[in-house]
């Protein structure tokens, strides 16, 4: 018989709906359970796409014997993390506290029935190994440790929930007060580009621990600081480092040869050989990293590959319905990477000598096997020539491509979450807007048409949708990453009602999550569930932080709107984090971002004129790297703009007429009628 988890939307807490183990999903019903028992609660946080997390079912969740165990000792919850990362976020921070060690997935917590957590680790197998107890062995010694030592379990909750107190000192900054903005001043920024420089991985790019260099994440935030200090101060080093960590990325295994997308990270130094999952929260930010990256240096391997990820994010990550799903599974058939990897002869007995040749040079099959079993991942080996190998190459490309499309594919989770669908939407409307490509630019619509349609309700977002039903408040990051996509998307395409609904979802930002007495914003809303803890988060993770992108995203909504307390509350979120990140640097790079345009804030140039004049201005000023300016381009006859916005046309009835205001504040230069004239205006702006 299923268990209740089937009747949740989330794909990860369904996969679990036959498992022996009586399972619940977080909610009053079963933290009352618990708490009438008097009994722990065991919790298992995961997601869908998560390889440890299917090992450690298959192993535990899944046996009668250690399910029966489970059962008898402990109310069993299990948490998808990417619905609840609110919990996700609580209970990592608390298994840093408990074991001074950084978490992961599977988290294996044990909880008292108010929430507070006593026992924590990650994947446990199901007999001992590794080093690690055996899973069923653990559950007996956690349960012992409940029943009998009950006043030791009771004093280290005390302390857990007094760190936790201690952390809401200046929004978890933990240097001080917060600071004010007439303290601000660059030095955060030179020291965590001075961290990045000495991390960096000279040879093969990205950023990963001494001595062995893996495993090796993307880091996305700390790439755009590189670009962004390249393009204000002319640094040739930030950018080499960019440069060559998306360049050895988009050569290596990481990168889906095939069929385009970025996995989540290598397990190596050489970006061969991922964790073969592809995430949508991944590939977003990427996608508008590989645009930056080809405007400041012309390279096309970075125009092939955004051509290829944007391909693979519309043809297998898009709902019919406008959404972007959230990820595609590591696994296949029970084996990771099995969709992926290849086996020579299979790949010889598809092409001619000819195709083969060509093809086995390009991705590395004429090197020795770099996977498990004598098999390859493909990786970039060799640039491709011109002429006839070119056209060898693709032919086998296409049939290589075509003969994976027919095996057993990996699982998709179907889930539709608003910030990572932000993030795509953020991608694909840059690289649309860079390299002129309107299928991108209308994907990025349709994902925002189906956000609004659909997820946001009585003036509040809504945090996932599946299966027809949207639910969960949305969380912070929710709403942040969403004003960033929508500014982006204004570059793009300006439509006043985007403009109109960027304002409605900082509003409700601003109701819901800011701080107004400390500054910042708390990771869930004023009337979200009570947690035994409330995040406020700065750092970035997997994803941007989203006090990083909310600072980000309202001095540029200020900008775009002349509205002041979208600027002030930005200000007061840099003032709450800016003594941490001064004195901790490392791991702040959106916030960095955030306090770089706040130091120099952004350059408006706003082009009034009719849209086919309009079309040949923005296709221009679309291929500069100016990461500090924003460029709208409003139609003669848009109605309804905010004052700063509305300039006037000049000569309605000349269809080719162009002016252009560039703008700092309030502030505007006299329009400029030449696009030659605007470009030098704006180059010299872009170099202060």
């Amino acid at each position: 018989m299923p268990n209740r988890l089937a009747q949740e939307t989330s794909p990860y807490l369904q996969q679990h709906a036959q498992n022996p183990v009586d399972w619940h999903p977080w909610g009053k019903e079963a933290l009352a359970l618990a708490g009438a028992s008097n009994i722990p609660i065991l919790l298992s946080v995961g997601y869908s796409a998560c390889h440890w997390c299917h090992v450690m079912a298959h192993e535990s969740f899944e046996d009668d014997e250690t399910a029966a165990l489970m059962n008898k000792l402990f109310v069993n919850i299990k948490v998808d993390r990417e619905e609840r990362p609110d919990l996700d976020q609580i209970y990592q921070t608390a298994h840093q506290m408990l074991t001074q060690a950084t978490g992961g997935w599977p988290l294996t917590m044990f909880l008292a029935p108010d929430g507070t957590p006593f026992f924590s680790g990650t994947y446990f197998p199901k007999t001992s190994r590794y080093g690690l107890p055996g899973f069923r062995e653990l559950l007996e010694r956690v349960a012992a440790i409940w029943r009998e030592r009950r006043a030791e379990v009771d004093a280290q909750g005390e302390q857990v929930r007094l760190a936790f107190s201690r952390m809401e000192v200046g929004g978890g900054a933990s240097a001080g007060r917060p600071a004010h903005a007439s303290d601000f001043d660059a030095q955060p920024i030179v020291e965590a580009m001075a961290n990045l420089r000495e991390n960096f991985d000279a040879d093969e790019g990205g950023w990963a621990q001494l001595p062995q260099r893996a495993p090796k994440f993307p880091h996305p935030t700390d790439i755009e600081l590189c670009l962004r200090r390249y393009a204000q101060d002319g640094d040739g080093q930030a950018l080499q480092m960019a440069d060559l960590t998306l360049e050895k990325m988009a050569q290596g295994g990481v990168y889906d040869q095939l069929g385009g997308g970025f996995a989540r990270y290598s397990t190596d130094a050489t970006w061969t050989i991922p964790h073969f999952e592809k995430m949508l929260y991944d590939n977003g930010p990427l996608l508008a990293l590989l645009a930056d990256a080809h405007s400041a240096t012309g390279k096309p391997i970075y125009e092939r590959v955004a051509k290829e990820t944007a391909g693979w994010a519309i043809r297998e990550m898009q709902s019919p319905e406008g959404g972007y799903y959230s990820s595609l599974d590591a696994d296949s058939e029970g084996v990771e990477g099995k969709f992926y990897v290849w086996d020579r002869d299979e790949v010889q007995g598809l092409l001619s000598a000819d195709e083969y040749a060509a093809f086995a040079r390009r991705y590395g099959l004429d090197r020795d096997p770099n996977f498990e079993d004598k098999h390859w991942n493909l990786v970039l080996a060799h640039e491709a020539q011109g002429g006839e190998a070119a056209e060898l190459i693709a032919l086998a490309r296409a049939k290589v491509f075509a003969a994976r499309e027919k095996r057993v594919r990996p699982g998709r989770d179907e889930k539709i979450l608003v910030s990572w669908n932000a993030l795509m939407v953020r991608g694909m409307a840059r690289a649309g807007r860079v390299f002129g490509n309107r299928i991108w630019i209308d994907s990025a619509r349709r994902s925002l048409e189906f956000i609004r349609g659909t997820m946001w309700k009585d003036g509040r977002l809504l945090a996932t949708y599946k299966d027809g039903r949207a639910h969960l408040n949305a969380y912070l990051d929710d709403y942040a990453f969403l004003i960033d996509a929508l500014t982006e998307f204004l570059q793009t395409q300006f439509e006043v009602e985007w403009l109109d609904f960027a304002e409605q979802i900082a509003d409700a930002m601003l109701d819901q999550f800011e701080d107004a007495d400390r500054g910042g914003f708390f990771f869930t809303g004023r009337d979200h569930e009570q947690l035994i803890h409330r995040p406020r988060p700065g750092h970035d993770n997997a994803t941007p932080s989203g006090n990083g992108v909310a600072a980000f995203a309202l001095q540029r909504l200020s900008a775009l709107t002349g509205e002041d307390r979208y600027r002030d509350a930005a200000e007061r979120t840099l003032e709450c984090f800016y003594p941490t990140m001064r004195q901790y640097p490392a791991g702040f790079g959106s916030l960095m971002i955030a306090l770089e345009e706040s130091l120099g804030p952004p350059t408006t140039v706003i082009l009034r004129g009719e849209e086919a004049a309009l079309a040949g201005w923005t296709r221009t000023l679309a291929r500069e790297y100016w990461p500090s300016t924003l460029v709208l381009a409003i139609p003669a006859e848009a109605t309804g703009l905010p004052p700063v916005l509305d300039k006037p046309v000049g000569n309605p009835g000349d269809q080719s007429a162009v002016n252009a205001w560039v703008c700092q504040g309030v502030t505007c230069l006299l329009p400029v009628s030449d696009l030659e004239t605007l470009r030098s205006t704006c180059k010299q702006g872009a170099a202060r």
